[in-house]
């Protein structure tokens, strides 16, 4: 049993890393969601806390984020060849279709045709995005407290669009404090009387 168990996970991995390169149309983060549904839903290689905690070290590290995410699916599961098998059925649809599609590359960039899948498929990724962010948010709110939880997203979009801080200097600020969020937490439920609301 274990002996077929092997081959069988190798083929997940690659069955579930070919289908988000392929219908992961719009760049990393529109891909985030569908890698969600194969690793938490489908498969159950991980919860939603350990993604949650992958996707945030992912953002914070430099490169691609979808293929990050392959790479440690990928380790997780079958170690290092795991980590290859998944990078390469994550990146080799794309890779084919941009072969395939370079010649067509003029007259696909003026198809009304695909102007319009273009348009069509926008409002998916829209929605997609949403919700994914409605699943992080409600994450914040059961770890950090709803005032906190306020708080941190509106120093993140101040940070983000007001000064434009990088990315990834808001990322590293924001773990900084997760690091010692629950120490600073219980100092202050110390010092507030009883009966009070706690963070």
């Amino acid at each position: 049993m274990a002996e077929q168990a092997i081959p069988r996970q190798y083929a997940q991995l690659a069955w579930s890393m070919g289908k988000t390169g392929i219908l992961g149309y719009g760049g990393g983060p529109s891909v985030i969601p569908l890698i969600r549904y194969e690793a938490v839903n489908k498969y159950r290689w991980m919860d939603d806390d350990e993604f949650g905690e992958i996707l945030a070290i992912a953002n914070a590290l430099p490169g691609p984020i979808a293929t990050k995410m392959a790479a440690y699916l990928g380790f997780r599961q079958r170690g290092v060849l795991g980590s290859i098998l998944a990078i390469v059925a994550h990146i080799l649809p794309s890779c084919v279709a941009v072969i395939a599609l370079l010649t067509f590359v003029d007259f696909l960039s003026s198809s009304p045709a695909v102007q319009g899948m273009i348009a069509a498929v926008m409002p998916v990724i829209s929605v997609m995005l949403g919700l994914m962010a409605y699943e992080f948010a409600k994450k914040a709110y059961q770890g950090l407290g709803k005032m906190m939880a306020v708080v941190f997203c509106a120093v993140s979009f101040v940070l983000l669009q007001l000064i434009a801080v990088h990315p990834a200097i808001v990322i590293v600020l924001f773990l900084a404090y997760g690091a010692v969020h629950f120490r600073i937490a219980a100092k202050l439920s110390k010092k507030k009387p009883e009966g009070a609301d706690p963070l």
